[in-house]
């Protein structure tokens, strides 16, 4: 299974990234390939976690998808972890963890999937890994700009 994983310290609180990725209702407004993003259903469970269900709608070139995915926000651990529920993926999981630091936070993002068609993988998996380092300097400069550098 493919995976990516990337550590950054940047000069924004751990509360500030945690806020800035919780908000996944404006991804289409600043992440690479997101097209459309909407929360199903958004529960509060046990220590103030909220759980959302969310449908995301990618686009690159001539290829379009969509899957669900459920978002468990542990604010008070100031993780976020993103379980695939459905969709064109056989598996996808991604984990954000932010640690305080003296001056701004450690964040840390881990992504592993595996796409169900292997034509797809192919196609995909190709232009993937470069998708996902772009979201993720796309989270840095959406930060820079809400949050000033």
């Amino acid at each position: 299974m493919p995976r990516y994983v990337t550590t950054r310290v940047l000069p924004h609180t751990a509360a500030q990234m945690f806020d800035l990725v919780a908000d996944v209702e404006r991804y289409p407004e600043f992440v690479p390939m997101c097209e459309r993003l909407v929360v199903r259903r958004h529960t509060t469970g046990v220590n103030d976690s909220e759980v959302l269900l969310a449908d995301m709608s990618i686009g690159y070139k001539m290829i379009r998808e969509s899957f669900t995915s459920r978002v468990a926000l542990d604010r008070p651990g100031l993780k976020i972890l993103v379980e695939y529920v459905d969709g064109p993926f056989s598996h996808l999981e991604n984990r954000w963890s932010f640690k305080p630091l003296d001056q701004g936070c450690e964040v840390t993002f881990d992504i592993d999937y595996a796409f169900r068609s292997r034509l797809f993988q192919t196609l995909a998996g190709a232009v993937f890994d470069t998708v996902v380092r772009k979201m993720v300097e796309a989270f840095e400069k959406r930060a820079d700009a809400i949050y000033g550098r």
